[in-house]
């Protein structure tokens, strides 16, 4: 019992020690959060992530590049590359999995999970292709081959940070969300988009 409230209590002092060195500080220079009651940090927190996301999902649907002349087609989307070179620990996985259901359920895309940079996301297809030759499977309920779909499109992007010291005593964090669409067969992007977000703060805060 007295382990369980030191660790609370110390729990307690960690988490309100790093929401007093920044978060009271810092600030959006482009004031889009104007308003808003929800904490500020120098870094990306789940706020930023969402709205970035969103706006770049809705300029992908916006883009005349996979507007359906046949209502019945919808693109077959794999997950590429994504990219933090900033200095925090940012679960990447989140910022896709908004897009994904964005774009899942826009009507206009497939998003495959046998198929995705390094290796399958869900290894279930390929497991259930092992039961093929044992016996105590009924092997009509077997996927048989050739059934898997190909991707046509790939979602690739970068999460880049950029800090610059001001004349007051702060310093400037830039954050550039960047993400392109690939078509598979040509190797060419189809689309790309970019969403940045700065801040500025006291120049001692650490930027995550």
């Amino acid at each position: 019992m007295k382990k369980t409230l030191l660790s609370l209590t110390l729990s307690a002092l960690i988490f309100s020690g790093c929401a007093t060195s920044y978060n009271q500080t810092a600030r959006y220079i482009d004031k889009e959060k104007l308003g808003t009651s929800t904490p500020v940090t120098l870094g990306l927190d789940y706020e930023d992530l969402e709205r970035a996301s969103l706006k770049l999902v809705n300029s992908m649907l916006k883009s005349k590049a996979f507007s359906l002349n046949n209502p019945n087609k919808r693109y077959v989307l794999m997950i590429s590359d994504f990219i933090n070179d900033t200095t925090q620990r940012i679960d990447i996985d989140q910022l896709i999995k908004k897009i994904r259901i964005a774009l899942l359920n826009s009507g206009r895309f497939i998003i495959t999970t046998a198929v995705r940079a390094g290796g399958a996301e869900d290894m279930a297809s390929y497991q259930v292709r092992k039961l093929r030759k044992i016996d105590e499977f009924n092997q009509k309920t077997i996927a048989k081959k050739g059934e898997m779909i190909a991707p046509d499109l790939s979602l690739s992007g970068k999460i880049i940070q950029r800090v610059t010291p001001l004349s007051n005593k702060e310093q400037r964090v830039d954050y550039y969300i960047q993400m392109s669409i690939t078509d598979l067969k040509t190797g060419l992007a189809l689309w790309e988009g970019e969403e940045v977000i700065s801040k500025a703060g006291d120049s001692k805060a650490a930027p995550w």
